[in-house]
């Protein structure tokens, strides 16, 4: 399962290269725009890690991303693997949340209450269960 997030890239860490083998990783961090925003870490891994050449800290960006999880030695861990980090434009919202997050309704596509008036009877005043 994918996950999007949107935020302002707060840090870019440098490259982390293995000693034993070719892999390579790049992590960032970004702050959401939420009403109480988040730090959240991610990993860029091998060639996904080339999409931050072109992004610098202050950025707004759009975070397409996988959650994976391991155990080692009886503790485990998560780890927020990006697969696209998008620029997004200066104007655009920037605010954060998950892939599939419903969108507010309008005012004018929300139903108006029917008033409540005490002083018109209930359609029936007889209608305790006892």
């Amino acid at each position: 399962m994918s996950y999007e997030m949107k935020g302002t890239v707060k840090r870019l860490f440098d490259v982390w290269k293995s000693e034993t083998s070719e892999f390579y990783k790049r992590e960032f961090v970004i702050t959401t725009a939420e009403q109480y925003p988040s730090d959240v870490k991610f990993s860029a891994l091998k060639e996904k890690s080339d999409q931050l050449s072109n992004i610098k800290e202050g950025d707004q960006v759009m975070v397409k991303f996988d959650v994976r999880g391991r155990e080692y030695n009886d503790r485990y861990y998560v780890d927020l693997n990006a697969w696209k980090v998008d620029k997004m434009d200066a104007g655009a919202p920037a605010g954060g949340g998950a892939e599939g997050s419903m969108p507010q309704p309008a005012a004018a596509d929300i139903p108006a209450a029917p008033a409540f008036n005490p002083g018109t009877p209930a359609a029936s005043d007889d209608d305790l269960p006892f």
